[in-house]
Parts: structure tokens; C-alpha cells; sequence
């Protein structure tokens, strides 16, 4: 009898890389890719179709963050595995991922064998992540920690603060920084509400007093 194959969904914008990652899965005996899927609203729908074992997806997407369709994924197929695939070495965007929901967080220059030992491991029902990838995040942690015991903001707040003094809007500040409207209005409101600001005025004026805007340059004209 057959070994059941686990059945792989492939997730990003650029066909080329898709390509080469069809090539590397269906290079392996257990492995199979089912799909694919150019942006975050098709892999949704191929995921409710396809009903993958794992997905390996991007997290940057034309439509919507990688990070932010996890939780519509999961919700679509709850046994399903998530491995972000991703050229972000950003402790913060590995903290997210695995807070979405997803298995494992893998970078795009990782090694064939990596991506490969990731997918087998998350498919297992493994959580998978670099150990020097680890060992940043533990480091960044416990940098936050240190910080939050003078700061009352966290590391995202403080971007998103350096954002809003600088005039960018929500709308704006979710681009940059490959979030949801709604996630940028809620770190508003908490920024905010920990300083008890009420104005964007104040907002400015604590940005400037904490050093938030000293290596900005001024935009070009």
C-alpha cells in the first residue's frame, strides 16, 4: 500500500518562484505540490478547494500580508499547516507569524534541505524555525523585555508612532508596514490610551521629546 503523500499548497506572487518550488517538493518521494496560488485571496480559495496538508506561503503579497491570512486559512481548514516562506529575517515578522497561527517561519535563502526538512517537520505537526533565526528572536525578546520595563510601548507601537508623528495616515502606515487598516487603527488607540495623549498634536511632541524622529531625513520634495 501506497504512503499517503502530503499534499503541499504554494502561495506566492511571483510565478517564477512558485515554479521552483513545484520543482523542489514534487522532487520528494512524500511530497506533493496540489496548487498554487499568485496573492492572499486565491490562496484562501484554493485552500478551501485543495484542502492542503501545508501551506507554504509568502508574506509579502500584492492584496494582503502573508501573516494576515493565516488565521482566514486556518478558519477555511483547521488541521491544515501553516510554513511562512519569507525574505524577512525581522524578529518581528517571525513573532507574528507564529502568533497567526502559523507551524513554522522558513527564509527564502534558506537551502533546498531546509525548506524541505521545515515541510516534513510542520507536516508532522512540528513548529519549525532556523536556530539562528531562534536565536534572534530570543534575543529581540528579551531586548523588549529590558525596554518595556522603561517604555510602556512595544517595539510596533513606537514604529507606528514614529509613523503618525510624521504624518502618515492608517491607510499608509498598514502599506508600510503589511498590516491591516484595522490593525494600524487599533495600535492607534493603545498608543494613545498607554500615553494618554488626545491629540495628534501631543502625539508629535512625544515623538520628538523620545528621540522617535532624530534619524529621519527630511522627504524629498
Amino acid at each position: 500500500m501506497t504512503a499517503k503523500r502530503t499534499r503541499i499548497l504554494i502561495v506566492d506572487d511571483h510565478a517564477v518562484v512558485r515554479a521552483g518550488l513545484k520543482l523542489l517538493v514534487d522532487a520528494e518521494q512524500e511530497l506533493e505540490a496540489v496548487g498554487e496560488a499568485g496573492s492572499a485571496r486565491e490562496a484562501v480559495f484554493e485552500a478551501r478547494s485543495l484542502k492542503p496538508d501545508v501551506v507554504l506561503l509568502d508574506v509579502v503579497m500584492p492584496d494582503q500580508s502573508g501573516l494576515e491570512v493565516v488565521p482566514q486559512l486556518l478558519h477555511e481548514t483547521p488541521e491544515l499547516k501553516v510554513l511562512v516562506l519569507s525574505m524577512q529575517d525581522d524578529p518581528r515578522y517571525v513573532r507574528e507569524a507564529f502568533a497567526q497561527g502559523a507551524s513554522g517561519y522558513v527564509l527564502k535563502e534558506a537551502a533546498d534541505t531546509e525548506v524541505v526538512e521545515a515541510v516534513r517537520q510542520v507536516a508532522g505537526g512540528q513548529q519549525y524555525l532556523h536556530p539562528a533565526l531562534g536565536a534572534r528572536l530570543l534575543e529581540s525578546e528579551a531586548r523588549q523585555r529590558d525596554e518595556e520595563a522603561s517604555d510602556p510601548l512595544s517595539e510596533r507601537e513606537r514604529e507606528v508612532l514614529r509613523l503618525l508623528a510624521l504624518g502618515h495616515t492608517n491607510q499608509e502606515i498598514a502599506k508600510l508596514l503589511y498590516i491591516s487598516v484595522r490593525t494600524a487603527e487599533s495600535h492607534r488607540a493603545h498608543i494613545m490610551q498607554k500615553l494618554r495623549l488626545g491629540t495628534r498634536a501631543e502625539l508629535v511632541r512625544y515623538a520628538l521629546a523620545h528621540g522617535l524622529l532624530e534619524e529621519d531625513a527630511a522627504p524629498d520634495q
